[in-house]
């Protein structure tokens, strides 16, 4: 059904319709979700549900075609496009016979494989931590043989209690080790401030074109690829538009549906240069059939993080995929309230330009 991958494991796929208007777009995303991890997704079960099973989320009847499906295609893990239970998870396992992970799960190892920065590593691992201590699981021993893991288990205890503890003596180092960062970010948001330095933050759904707008505007060559969340960790530079006109920019890490609240708490300190923004950018693409519940996304989670009082400039992306003109939009107070670009091929990028220097003069108008 879908085109091989070299390497990785074979996967089947659960996207369940619970109603929802754009079942069919949220099942593509999905198994691309899939592929970004660097699975083969080799079959996609669907069925429709009022509300989840109890026990196996899909029901029985559907648990034992998942099962079946895995028999015939020897795969190796089931994924579901939901959020499941530990209960769940464990009765799905024990019915089809291989590994079962949810959504969150998925898109956690997605950002394990693509953290690059130290500090990037710390923010997913904690997030795996935070979601794993609901499992409950075992297999943690091997934490014992990090520094302060040594010498925990006591006379009597069983496996569990010691994973649990081990899970929370590594969780607060890792909050320990964040805070830390985020008292760094802070400081150095300060001494900006103390400039008087304009701000902005490129936000977005992932593969929206952020980190190819990001390069295109400072000339910077940050990883680029079309695939979800290619980049995590944010990144800053001192952009100068004209001779009068400078910003600090930064590009952030891309949002989706139903990220993980795990992961929205672990990212806090870096989704706080969105935070303290003067303006957001936000990049859509403009030929995805999702862009307006993809937009709807990102501001549920700018809400999550208490950004949803910055500004906004929508840029809609990728224009050069449908020969559309860049152009400037404005409102009915003749503000700017979104351009046209492609970040690609560099068409508009000279409007970004213009409506930034607008909304900077702006800004120093209202604070008169």
């Amino acid at each position: 059904m879908f085109e091989r991958h070299q390497g990785g494991d074979d996967a089947i796929l659960v996207c369940l319709d619970f109603g929802e208007i754009d079942f069919q777009d949220a099942r593509e995303e999905f198994v691309e979700l899939v592929r970004s991890a660097g699975l083969n997704p080799l079959v996609v079960i669907e069925g429709k549900r009022q509300r989840p099973d109890p026990a196996y989320f899909s029901g029985s009847g559907k648990a034992d075609e998942i099962a079946e499906a895995v028999l015939a295609n020897e795969a190796s893990i089931v994924i579901f496009n939901h959020q499941l239970s530990p209960s769940q998870e464990r009765n799905l396992e024990k019915k089809v016979q291989c590994r079962v992970i949810d959504r969150t799960t998925l898109i956690l190892d997605i950002f394990a494989q693509r953290a690059r920065t130290s500090e990037g590593k710390l923010q997913v691992e904690l997030a795996q931590l935070a979601h794993l201590q609901t499992r409950l699981i075992r297999g943690w021993t091997h934490l014992e043989r990090q520094k302060g893991g040594v010498g925990l288990r006591g006379p009597g205890e069983t496996q569990l209690e010691t994973d649990r503890q081990l899970i929370g003596i590594r969780v607060k180092r890792l909050k320990d080790q964040l805070a830390t960062v985020q008292k760094q970010r802070s400081t150095q948001r300060k001494q900006r401030g103390r400039t008087g330095q304009f701000t902005v933050s490129i936000v977005g759904y992932t593969n929206a074109g952020k980190s190819t707008l990001f390069n295109a505007l400072t000339k910077a060559k940050l990883y680029v690829a079309d695939q979800l969340f290619a980049t995590l960790d944010t990144t800053s530079r001192k952009l100068y538009i004209d001779a009068d006109h400078s910003v600090v920019i930064s590009d952030t890490v891309g949002f989706i549906r139903d990220l993980p609240h795990s992961l929205v708490a672990a990212f806090r300190a870096t989704l706080e240069e969105t935070i303290e923004a003067d303006i957001l950018l936000h990049v859509v693409d403009i030929n995805h059939p999702m862009r307006d519940s993809q937009i709807v996304e990102v501001n549920k989670v700018l809400t999550e993080i208490g950004a949803e009082h910055i500004p906004q400039l929508m840029v809609f992306n990728k224009i050069d995929q449908r020969d559309l003109v860049a152009e400037i939009e404005r409102d009915e107070l003749d503000k700017i309230s979104s351009v046209k670009l492609s970040a690609l091929r560099g068409q508009g990028l000279n409007l970004l330009r213009n409506a930034l220097i607008e909304a900077m003069n702006q800004t120093v108008k209202e604070d008169k």
